[in-house]
Protein backbone atom coordinates (compact mmCIF):
# COMPACT_ATOMS: atom_id res chain seq x y z
CA UNK A 1 0.00 0.00 0.00
CA UNK A 2 1.28 3.05 -0.97
CA UNK A 3 1.02 6.48 1.39
CA UNK A 4 2.79 8.61 -0.89
CA UNK A 5 1.11 11.84 -2.49
CA UNK A 6 0.80 11.65 -6.43
CA UNK A 7 3.94 12.84 -8.05
CA UNK A 8 2.91 15.92 -9.48
CA UNK A 9 1.32 17.08 -6.33
CA UNK A 10 4.77 18.73 -4.62
CA UNK A 11 5.26 20.85 -7.37
CA UNK A 12 1.93 22.06 -7.54
CA UNK A 13 2.00 23.01 -3.86
CA UNK A 14 5.25 24.42 -4.36
CA UNK A 15 4.30 26.37 -7.45
CA UNK A 16 1.45 27.43 -5.19
CA UNK A 17 3.55 29.27 -2.37
CA UNK A 18 5.48 31.06 -4.92
CA UNK A 19 2.96 32.46 -6.50
CA UNK A 20 1.27 33.27 -3.37
CA UNK A 21 4.26 35.05 -2.07
CA UNK A 22 4.99 36.90 -5.28
CA UNK A 23 1.49 37.85 -6.13
CA UNK A 24 -1.10 37.81 -3.51
CA UNK A 25 0.76 38.17 -0.20
CA UNK A 26 1.98 41.97 -1.41
CA UNK A 27 -1.70 42.73 -2.42
CA UNK A 28 -2.97 42.09 1.51
CA UNK A 29 -0.09 43.73 2.52
CA UNK A 30 -1.64 46.99 0.79
CA UNK A 31 -4.94 46.36 3.09
CA UNK A 32 -4.28 45.37 6.57
CA UNK A 33 -7.38 46.02 7.95
CA UNK A 34 -9.15 42.95 6.15
CA UNK A 35 -6.78 40.45 8.06
CA UNK A 36 -5.71 41.77 11.50
CA UNK A 37 -7.90 42.38 14.89
CA UNK A 38 -9.63 44.68 12.29
CA UNK A 39 -11.01 42.53 9.91
CA UNK A 40 -14.86 41.76 10.92
CA UNK A 41 -15.81 45.57 10.59
CA UNK A 42 -13.24 46.63 7.88
CA UNK A 43 -15.18 43.55 5.76
CA UNK A 44 -18.40 44.09 7.18
CA UNK A 45 -21.05 47.38 5.85
CA UNK A 46 -22.49 47.34 8.98
CA UNK A 47 -25.31 50.50 7.23
CA UNK A 48 -26.47 47.72 4.62
CA UNK A 49 -27.49 44.67 6.34
CA UNK A 50 -24.21 43.50 7.46
CA UNK A 51 -23.55 42.17 3.78
CA UNK A 52 -19.33 42.23 2.83
CA UNK A 53 -18.40 45.77 2.03
CA UNK A 54 -17.88 46.65 -1.88
CA UNK A 55 -14.32 46.88 -1.24
CA UNK A 56 -13.21 43.47 0.68
CA UNK A 57 -15.17 41.54 -2.50
CA UNK A 58 -13.66 43.92 -4.83
CA UNK A 59 -10.01 42.56 -3.21
CA UNK A 60 -11.65 39.16 -3.49
CA UNK A 61 -12.04 39.49 -6.88
CA UNK A 62 -8.81 40.91 -7.92
CA UNK A 63 -7.30 38.19 -5.93
CA UNK A 64 -9.53 35.49 -8.20
CA UNK A 65 -8.50 37.08 -11.33
CA UNK A 66 -4.80 36.95 -10.69
CA UNK A 67 -5.35 33.58 -9.48
CA UNK A 68 -7.03 32.62 -12.87
CA UNK A 69 -4.32 34.16 -14.92
CA UNK A 70 -1.66 31.97 -13.22
CA UNK A 71 -3.57 29.02 -14.10
CA UNK A 72 -4.88 27.96 -10.37
CA UNK A 73 -8.20 28.89 -9.87
CA UNK A 74 -10.12 26.38 -12.21
CA UNK A 75 -7.50 23.29 -11.07
CA UNK A 76 -10.08 21.06 -9.83
CA UNK A 77 -12.45 21.94 -13.04
CA UNK A 78 -12.80 20.06 -16.57
CA UNK A 79 -10.46 20.69 -19.34
CA UNK A 80 -13.04 21.35 -21.29
CA UNK A 81 -13.99 24.62 -19.55
CA UNK A 82 -9.95 25.82 -18.70
CA UNK A 83 -8.92 23.46 -15.62
CA UNK A 84 -6.84 21.19 -14.93
CA UNK A 85 -8.65 17.92 -14.26
CA UNK A 86 -7.91 18.01 -10.60
CA UNK A 87 -9.10 15.08 -8.42
CA UNK A 88 -10.47 15.26 -5.23
CA UNK A 89 -7.69 14.11 -3.86
CA UNK A 90 -5.36 17.01 -5.57
CA UNK A 91 -8.08 18.80 -4.27
CA UNK A 92 -8.19 17.85 -0.63
CA UNK A 93 -4.34 18.06 -0.32
CA UNK A 94 -4.35 21.50 -1.54
CA UNK A 95 -7.13 23.17 0.09
CA UNK A 96 -5.29 21.49 3.10
CA UNK A 97 -2.30 23.18 2.29
CA UNK A 98 -3.76 26.34 1.45
CA UNK A 99 -5.63 26.28 5.15
CA UNK A 100 -2.79 25.45 7.28
CA UNK A 101 -0.78 28.48 5.99
CA UNK A 102 -3.19 30.03 8.09
CA UNK A 103 -5.76 33.35 7.57
CA UNK A 104 -5.16 35.30 4.32
CA UNK A 105 -6.17 36.75 1.18
CA UNK A 106 -5.09 33.85 -0.51
CA UNK A 107 -7.56 31.36 1.03
CA UNK A 108 -10.63 33.30 2.69
CA UNK A 109 -13.53 30.63 3.35
CA UNK A 110 -16.26 32.99 4.94
CA UNK A 111 -16.77 33.91 1.61
CA UNK A 112 -15.44 30.18 -0.38
CA UNK A 113 -12.75 32.04 -2.34
CA UNK A 114 -9.25 30.80 -3.02
CA UNK A 115 -6.41 31.39 -5.13
CA UNK A 116 -7.23 27.47 -6.00
CA UNK A 117 -11.19 27.56 -6.55
CA UNK A 118 -14.36 25.49 -5.63
CA UNK A 119 -16.88 25.26 -7.82
CA UNK A 120 -19.67 22.69 -7.07
CA UNK A 121 -21.93 24.85 -8.55
CA UNK A 122 -19.60 24.86 -12.33
CA UNK A 123 -19.21 21.04 -11.61
CA UNK A 124 -22.79 20.76 -10.84
CA UNK A 125 -24.10 22.80 -14.43
CA UNK A 126 -21.52 20.84 -16.38
CA UNK A 127 -22.72 17.28 -14.91
CA UNK A 128 -26.29 18.56 -15.32
CA UNK A 129 -27.15 21.53 -16.95
CA UNK A 130 -28.36 21.41 -21.43
CA UNK A 131 -25.63 22.43 -23.50
CA UNK A 132 -27.59 26.03 -23.66
CA UNK A 133 -27.44 26.19 -20.11
CA UNK A 134 -23.95 25.63 -20.16
CA UNK A 135 -22.77 27.80 -22.62
CA UNK A 136 -24.59 30.62 -20.45
CA UNK A 137 -23.38 29.81 -17.01
CA UNK A 138 -20.28 27.62 -16.81
CA UNK A 139 -17.47 30.02 -18.04
CA UNK A 140 -19.71 32.96 -16.72
CA UNK A 141 -20.03 31.16 -12.95
CA UNK A 142 -16.01 30.75 -13.36
CA UNK A 143 -15.35 34.89 -14.04
CA UNK A 144 -18.11 36.27 -11.95
CA UNK A 145 -20.33 37.28 -14.53
CA UNK A 146 -23.00 35.11 -13.48
CA UNK A 147 -23.10 34.43 -10.19
CA UNK A 148 -25.51 31.07 -9.12
CA UNK A 149 -26.85 31.50 -5.45
CA UNK A 150 -28.10 27.74 -3.94
CA UNK A 151 -31.69 27.70 -2.52
CA UNK A 152 -32.43 24.37 -0.72
CA UNK A 153 -33.01 25.14 3.18
CA UNK A 154 -36.24 26.61 4.42
CA UNK A 155 -37.84 28.80 7.26
CA UNK A 156 -38.98 24.97 8.51
CA UNK A 157 -37.11 22.40 6.71
CA UNK A 158 -32.93 22.64 7.26
CA UNK A 159 -31.69 19.41 7.33
CA UNK A 160 -34.95 17.54 6.26
CA UNK A 161 -35.03 18.64 2.36
CA UNK A 162 -37.46 15.92 1.52
CA UNK A 163 -40.18 18.01 3.39
CA UNK A 164 -39.99 21.67 1.83
CA UNK A 165 -42.32 23.34 1.53
CA UNK A 166 -41.46 25.93 -2.16
CA UNK A 167 -44.08 24.46 -4.88
CA UNK A 168 -43.27 24.34 -8.52
CA UNK A 169 -46.57 24.19 -10.52
CA UNK A 170 -46.78 23.77 -14.33
CA UNK A 171 -48.30 26.86 -16.50
CA UNK A 172 -48.01 26.61 -20.15
CA UNK A 173 -44.72 25.80 -21.15
CA UNK A 174 -43.32 27.40 -17.81
CA UNK A 175 -43.51 27.32 -13.98
CA UNK A 176 -44.47 29.07 -11.22
CA UNK A 177 -42.65 28.70 -8.00
CA UNK A 178 -44.21 30.04 -4.21
CA UNK A 179 -42.10 29.61 -1.45
CA UNK A 180 -39.24 30.73 0.57
CA UNK A 181 -35.76 30.28 1.68
CA UNK A 182 -33.30 30.76 4.05
CA UNK A 183 -29.58 31.20 4.72
CA UNK A 184 -29.67 31.09 0.92
CA UNK A 185 -25.97 32.38 0.62
CA UNK A 186 -24.31 35.18 -1.54
CA UNK A 187 -27.92 36.38 -3.27
CA UNK A 188 -26.67 39.92 -2.67
CA UNK A 189 -24.50 39.52 -5.49
CA UNK A 190 -26.53 36.41 -7.71
CA UNK A 191 -27.77 36.60 -11.02
CA UNK A 192 -29.41 34.22 -10.63
CA UNK A 193 -30.91 31.75 -7.42
CA UNK A 194 -31.04 27.77 -7.59
CA UNK A 195 -34.34 26.75 -6.15
CA UNK A 196 -35.30 23.34 -4.99
CA UNK A 197 -39.12 23.15 -5.09
CA UNK A 198 -41.34 20.16 -5.10
CA UNK A 199 -42.93 19.62 -8.12
CA UNK A 200 -44.55 16.07 -7.81
CA UNK A 201 -44.82 13.30 -4.70
CA UNK A 202 -45.87 13.72 -1.17
CA UNK A 203 -44.12 15.80 1.60
CA UNK A 204 -41.11 13.54 2.90
CA UNK A 205 -40.62 11.63 -0.79
CA UNK A 206 -37.26 12.13 -2.10
CA UNK A 207 -38.27 11.70 -5.90
CA UNK A 208 -40.68 14.64 -7.17
CA UNK A 209 -38.48 17.85 -6.16
CA UNK A 210 -36.89 20.09 -8.94
CA UNK A 211 -34.22 22.75 -9.34
CA UNK A 212 -34.74 25.75 -11.06
CA UNK A 213 -32.55 28.32 -12.59
CA UNK A 214 -34.72 31.69 -10.83
CA UNK A 215 -33.38 34.85 -11.84
CA UNK A 216 -33.18 37.12 -8.80
CA UNK A 217 -34.88 40.35 -10.66
CA UNK A 218 -37.56 38.19 -11.09
CA UNK A 219 -41.00 39.78 -10.28
CA UNK A 220 -42.36 37.97 -7.06
CA UNK A 221 -38.24 37.56 -6.16
CA UNK A 222 -37.76 39.68 -2.61
CA UNK A 223 -35.39 39.47 0.30
CA UNK A 224 -36.98 40.85 3.00
CA UNK A 225 -33.42 40.45 4.95
CA UNK A 226 -30.17 38.85 5.75
CA UNK A 227 -29.31 37.26 8.89
CA UNK A 228 -26.91 38.44 10.90
CA UNK A 229 -24.25 35.58 12.03
CA UNK A 230 -21.27 34.47 14.66
CA UNK A 231 -19.58 35.50 12.36
CA UNK A 232 -19.63 38.68 10.07
CA UNK A 233 -19.83 40.13 7.49
CA UNK A 234 -23.31 37.50 6.04
CA UNK A 235 -24.82 36.93 2.89
CA UNK A 236 -27.05 35.06 4.26
CA UNK A 237 -30.49 35.80 2.75
CA UNK A 238 -34.28 35.12 3.76
CA UNK A 239 -36.11 34.61 0.12
CA UNK A 240 -39.27 34.80 -0.53
CA UNK A 241 -41.25 33.52 -3.79
CA UNK A 242 -44.72 34.71 -4.92
CA UNK A 243 -46.31 33.57 -7.96
CA UNK A 244 -42.58 33.52 -9.71
CA UNK A 245 -42.86 32.73 -13.29
CA UNK A 246 -40.15 31.05 -14.74
CA UNK A 247 -39.25 29.44 -18.28
CA UNK A 248 -39.31 25.29 -18.87
CA UNK A 249 -35.14 25.91 -19.66
CA UNK A 250 -35.45 27.34 -15.95
CA UNK A 251 -35.31 23.51 -15.01
CA UNK A 252 -31.51 22.42 -14.31
CA UNK A 253 -31.61 18.43 -14.41
CA UNK A 254 -34.30 15.77 -14.61
CA UNK A 255 -37.57 17.05 -13.53
CA UNK A 256 -38.63 15.63 -9.94
CA UNK A 257 -34.98 14.29 -9.64
CA UNK A 258 -33.63 17.75 -8.49
CA UNK A 259 -31.89 16.00 -5.07
CA UNK A 260 -29.77 14.17 -7.02
CA UNK A 261 -28.10 17.89 -7.79
CA UNK A 262 -28.18 18.86 -4.57
CA UNK A 263 -26.44 14.95 -3.33
CA UNK A 264 -23.67 16.43 -5.96
CA UNK A 265 -23.10 20.06 -4.64
CA UNK A 266 -23.16 18.67 -1.01
CA UNK A 267 -20.30 15.95 -1.18
CA UNK A 268 -17.90 18.28 -3.49
CA UNK A 269 -18.02 20.86 -0.42
CA UNK A 270 -17.89 18.64 2.37
CA UNK A 271 -15.20 16.84 1.36
CA UNK A 272 -13.43 19.57 0.34
CA UNK A 273 -14.67 21.48 3.81
CA UNK A 274 -12.82 18.37 5.66
CA UNK A 275 -10.05 18.74 3.89
CA UNK A 276 -9.60 22.92 5.07
CA UNK A 277 -10.55 21.42 8.59
CA UNK A 278 -7.73 19.32 8.95
CA UNK A 279 -5.65 22.17 6.98
CA UNK A 280 -6.69 25.15 10.07
CA UNK A 281 -6.55 22.64 12.66
CA UNK A 282 -3.00 22.18 12.03
CA UNK A 283 -2.42 25.15 12.06
CA UNK A 284 -3.57 26.02 14.90
CA UNK A 285 -1.91 23.37 16.58
CA UNK A 286 1.38 24.36 15.16
CA UNK A 287 1.02 28.28 16.62
CA UNK A 288 -0.04 26.36 20.18
CA UNK A 289 3.18 24.62 20.03
CA UNK A 290 5.11 27.19 19.27
CA UNK A 291 3.82 29.69 21.66
CA UNK A 292 4.18 27.04 24.51
CA UNK A 293 8.12 26.45 23.51
CA UNK A 294 8.84 30.25 23.36
CA UNK A 295 6.51 31.33 26.42
CA UNK A 296 8.18 31.25 30.02
CA UNK A 297 5.98 31.04 33.16
CA UNK A 298 7.01 30.71 36.44
CA UNK A 299 10.43 30.72 35.48
CA UNK A 300 10.17 27.89 32.84
CA UNK A 301 8.30 26.90 29.71
CA UNK A 302 4.63 26.54 29.21
CA UNK A 303 5.95 23.24 26.96
CA UNK A 304 7.32 21.22 30.17
CA UNK A 305 3.78 21.22 31.79
CA UNK A 306 1.79 17.88 30.78
CA UNK A 307 -1.26 19.89 31.32
CA UNK A 308 -0.22 21.91 28.04
CA UNK A 309 1.19 18.75 26.44
CA UNK A 310 -1.62 16.36 26.53
CA UNK A 311 -4.84 18.15 25.07
CA UNK A 312 -2.21 19.16 22.34
CA UNK A 313 -1.00 15.52 21.76
CA UNK A 314 -4.44 14.75 21.55
CA UNK A 315 -5.41 17.08 18.68
CA UNK A 316 -2.04 15.99 17.23
CA UNK A 317 -2.95 12.28 17.14
CA UNK A 318 -6.18 13.10 15.85
CA UNK A 319 -5.65 15.61 13.35
CA UNK A 320 -3.49 12.93 12.57
CA UNK A 321 -6.24 10.21 11.88
CA UNK A 322 -8.58 12.93 10.52
CA UNK A 323 -6.29 13.73 7.54
CA UNK A 324 -5.77 10.31 6.14
CA UNK A 325 -9.42 9.77 6.63
CA UNK A 326 -9.96 13.06 4.04
CA UNK A 327 -7.18 11.87 1.55
CA UNK A 328 -8.45 7.96 1.09
CA UNK A 329 -12.07 9.20 1.00
CA UNK A 330 -11.39 11.61 -1.67
CA UNK A 331 -9.35 9.17 -3.31
CA UNK A 332 -11.89 6.71 -3.16
CA UNK A 333 -14.19 9.31 -4.71
CA UNK A 334 -12.10 9.39 -7.38
CA UNK A 335 -12.34 5.32 -8.28
CA UNK A 336 -15.98 5.22 -7.18
CA UNK A 337 -19.52 7.28 -7.58
CA UNK A 338 -19.61 9.95 -4.70
CA UNK A 339 -22.79 8.03 -3.29
CA UNK A 340 -20.83 4.97 -2.69
CA UNK A 341 -18.19 7.00 -0.06
CA UNK A 342 -21.09 8.72 0.84
CA UNK A 343 -20.70 7.57 4.74
CA UNK A 344 -17.30 8.36 4.17
CA UNK A 345 -17.52 11.30 3.31
CA UNK A 346 -19.56 11.97 5.90
CA UNK A 347 -17.22 10.99 9.00
CA UNK A 348 -14.48 13.20 7.53
CA UNK A 349 -16.64 15.70 7.23
CA UNK A 350 -18.66 16.19 10.65
CA UNK A 351 -14.95 14.33 12.41
CA UNK A 352 -13.14 17.54 10.77
CA UNK A 353 -15.34 20.04 11.79
CA UNK A 354 -15.17 19.18 15.47
CA UNK A 355 -11.31 18.85 14.92
CA UNK A 356 -10.94 22.25 14.15
CA UNK A 357 -12.97 23.96 16.30
CA UNK A 358 -11.33 22.35 19.00
CA UNK A 359 -7.60 22.96 17.77
CA UNK A 360 -8.81 26.78 17.59
CA UNK A 361 -10.29 26.45 21.45
CA UNK A 362 -7.14 25.11 22.39
CA UNK A 363 -5.12 27.25 20.73
CA UNK A 364 -6.87 30.77 22.44
CA UNK A 365 -6.29 28.59 25.75
CA UNK A 366 -2.90 28.17 25.55
CA UNK A 367 -2.29 31.54 24.48
CA UNK A 368 -4.53 32.81 27.64
CA UNK A 369 -5.93 36.47 26.90
CA UNK A 370 -3.97 37.04 23.70
CA UNK A 371 -5.65 34.15 22.63
CA UNK A 372 -9.06 35.09 22.74
CA UNK A 373 -8.63 38.95 21.61
CA UNK A 374 -8.50 39.36 17.80
CA UNK A 375 -5.04 40.20 17.93
CA UNK A 376 -4.93 36.44 16.93
CA UNK A 377 -6.73 34.60 14.23
CA UNK A 378 -8.08 31.83 16.27
CA UNK A 379 -11.29 33.22 17.25
CA UNK A 380 -11.82 34.41 13.44
CA UNK A 381 -10.77 30.40 12.77
CA UNK A 382 -13.45 28.86 15.62
CA UNK A 383 -16.56 31.73 14.47
CA UNK A 384 -15.72 30.45 10.57
CA UNK A 385 -15.93 26.76 10.93
CA UNK A 386 -18.38 26.26 13.90
CA UNK A 387 -20.86 27.10 11.23
CA UNK A 388 -19.76 23.98 9.33
CA UNK A 389 -21.06 21.54 12.11
CA UNK A 390 -24.58 23.14 11.30
CA UNK A 391 -24.60 24.09 7.61
CA UNK A 392 -24.69 21.64 4.67
CA UNK A 393 -25.67 18.62 6.74
CA UNK A 394 -25.38 18.95 10.53
CA UNK A 395 -23.39 16.82 12.41
CA UNK A 396 -26.27 14.68 13.44
CA UNK A 397 -26.96 14.10 10.24
CA UNK A 398 -24.36 13.35 8.73
CA UNK A 399 -23.56 10.78 11.46
CA UNK A 400 -26.81 9.28 10.85
CA UNK A 401 -26.18 8.66 6.86
CA UNK A 402 -23.30 6.81 8.31
CA UNK A 403 -25.73 4.86 10.87
CA UNK A 404 -28.09 4.15 7.47
CA UNK A 405 -24.75 2.62 5.99
CA UNK A 406 -23.53 0.93 9.28
CA UNK A 407 -26.74 -0.74 10.17
CA UNK A 408 -27.97 -1.43 6.92
CA UNK A 409 -31.20 0.95 6.37
CA UNK A 410 -32.86 4.12 5.17
CA UNK A 411 -31.07 3.68 1.53
CA UNK A 412 -28.42 1.68 2.25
Amino acid sequence: MDFSLPPHLPQVLADLDAFIEAEISPLAAEHPEYFDHRREHARTDWERGGLPREEWEALLGEMRRRADAAGFLRYGLPGAIGGRDGSNLDMAVIREHLAHRGLGLHNDLQNESSVVGNFPLVIMMEAFGTAAQRAEFSEAMITGERRLAFGLTEPNHGSDATWLETTAVRDGDGWVVNGAKRFNTAVHTATHDLVFARTSGTPGDARGITAFIVPTDAAGFAVPFYWWTFNMPTDHAEVTLTDVRVGGDAVLGEVDAGLDLAQVFMHENRIRQAASGVGAAQYCIDRAVAHARSRVAFGRPLAVNQAIQWPLVELQTECEMVRWLVYRTAWHMDLAHHLEVSDRVSMANYRANRLVCEAADRAMQVFGGTGYSRHEPFEHIYRHHRRYRITEGSEEIQMRRVAQRLFGFGGG
